[in-house]
């Protein structure tokens, strides 16, 4: 494959702002990871400014889901120990707007475990936001399962600007990893936040015992979500689910999907999510170098992600303002 076609075709291509087909992404496993890294940075360099995006979320309702993701601390299937609440109170979410905006966060996620968040609940989450919206203008997104156009459109005249819905992996993994919903109902959703007006958010994670190729599928999948931003999780395999004994994706895995997905998505916002805490700090600046230019601060729903100051320390670091 990697006789048949020139990296620096398929960059060029890229930069004039052309699409890589099918063929072409799965191509790019053939290079040399230092070459693939250097035309994605000069991808990001060419669609990009300086700014990186920080969204920050908070987990307003905690474990007891009915889903069977195989990589989540929050199902019911399985005994993880993880916190278990109901929604929160409503100051909480309007102290986190405040503490996130004063700490120069763009976004704040509010985020329910849950296939969905509607009904009575649904109710109370768009009073919260009503009351973020009357006391901060921070950018509000939502991530609240499998909703329906109508309750987008609740969510949006509350103020929510951008949902957030993961495909979590390329389409022939994701059957091997969860049976009681599939993506094409994550795809009803987004569409639906599309037709509403809505940005999307949706990404994933990968190192669930997927090959290099599938993640090359799962970046195309994504392009039927059309995401303004992707978030790249890093599993932490979670004790007591059927992962926990996953070997950890190397950092140069790591760098060559970021790479990939910056090669497939040259426009999108490239986010840090979970996970990345494993990775050391050269890694993450090399991450941030070749398409990384965002991420979730604070911490991150079942796992500790990083403080604000250290994620606003390294961003500068690797030449962003934050």
């Amino acid at each position: 494959m990697e006789g048949k076609y020139d990296l620096s075709q398929l960059r060029d291509k890229v930069l004039d702002g052309g699409q890589l087909n099918d063929e072409e992404a799965y191509a790019l496993l053939g290079f040399d990871s230092r070459a693939l890294r250097d035309a994605a940075a000069a991808v990001t360099a060419r669609f990009h400014d300086r700014h990186f995006d920080s969204c920050s979320i908070v987990n307003v309702r905690s474990g007891r889901c009915p889903e069977n993701c195989k990589w989540c601390a929050q199902s019911a299937h399985y005994q993880t120990g993880c916190e278990t609440y109901d929604l929160i109170a409503p100051e909480r979410c309007l102290q986190a707007a405040e503490l996130n905006r004063r700490g120069g966060v763009g976004r704040l996620s509010l985020v329910a475990s849950g296939k969905s968040s509607g009904g009575r609940r649904l109710d109370a989450i768009v009073d919260i936001y009503n009351k973020i919206r009357e006391h901060s203008d921070i950018y509000a997104c939502a991530s609240l399962g499998l909703l329906e156009y109508d309750d987008l459109r609740r969510l949006r005249d509350a103020g929510v600007r951008r949902y957030h819905c993961n495909l979590e992996t390329a389409p022939s993994h994701f059957v091997t990893l969860c049976s009681t919903h599939t993506q094409a109902d994550k795809l009803r959703t987004i569409r639906a936040a599309h037709a509403l007006g809505m940005d999307v958010c949706s990404g994933g994670i990968i190192g669930m015992g997927e090959t290099a190729r599938q993640r090359v599928e799962f970046a195309l999948a994504l392009r039927q979500a059309r995401p303004v931003s992707i978030p790249i999780n890093i599993l932490i395999p979670i004790p007591g689910t059927p992962l926990q004994d996953t070997p950890p994706i190397t950092d140069d895995e790591i760098l060559d999907t970021v790479a990939v997905f910056r090669l497939v998505h040259p426009r999108a916002q490239l986010r840090f999510a979970g996970g990345r805490k494993g990775m050391c700090r050269a890694t993450q600046l090399e991450a941030m170098r070749i398409g990384i230019n965002g991420a979730i601060v604070g911490d991150l729903l079942t796992t500790i992600g990083s403080t604000l100051t250290e994620d606003r320390e390294m961003a500068t670091q690797a030449g962003y303002e934050f």
